[in-house]
């Protein structure tokens, strides 16, 4: 990483479990990178069931627009006043790992909260790439960010890293 990125913090899961969470952010920096490694435990659930909040918040204060493709076929959707951010459309898989990578904006400033996702899967030549924009419609700093799954849990060596941007 670049000499302006800052490990904030890494949780590495050593058991199987539904969400992971980093909290008590510090607003000391501009933007924050948080880059998934994940794995499921049961393979072929949709991460679309994966699911990102901000500060405890299940308001309906999220939006995201999405395209993707596969190799074969192009995708978008886009939907409004959710309760969370869906990670992606692809399918989350047990034998290798996904990799995610989420660009979250102002994080502590006074505006909306722009979040740029970036999903990577390559099953064998039969991959996914996916470029998600979220929006979470609050002025408030983000100090909580959740990741969680709603119908499987990530495997045992799922890594979650959060860093922080100065001046960016």
């Amino acid at each position: 990483m670049a000499a302006t990125y800052e490990k904030i913090a890494t949780t590495t899961l050593g058991s199987a479990a539904a969400s992971i969470t980093f909290s008590s952010i510090s607003s000391a920096y501009t933007d924050l990178r948080l880059v998934f490694v994940a794995k499921s435990t049961t393979g072929g659930s949709a991460i679309a069931n994966a699911r990102l909040t901000y500060n405890s918040d299940n308001g309906t204060n999220y939006s995201r627009t999405t395209l993707g493709g596969n190799g074969s076929a192009t995708s978008s959707y886009q939907n409004s006043n959710n309760t969370y951010i869906d990670l992606a459309l692809a399918n989350l898989s047990s034998a290798q790992p996904s990799f995610l990578s989420y660009d979250i904006f102002s994080y502590a400033g006074s505006t909306f909260k722009t979040t740029l996702l970036t999903v990577q899967q390559d099953y064998n030549g039969s991959g996914v790439i996916e470029r998600i924009v979220g929006l979470y419609r609050s002025a408030t700093a983000i100090s909580t960010i959740k990741i969680e799954s709603t119908i499987n849990t990530y495997d045992v060596g799922t890594t979650a890293t959060l860093y922080g941007i100065l001046k960016a």
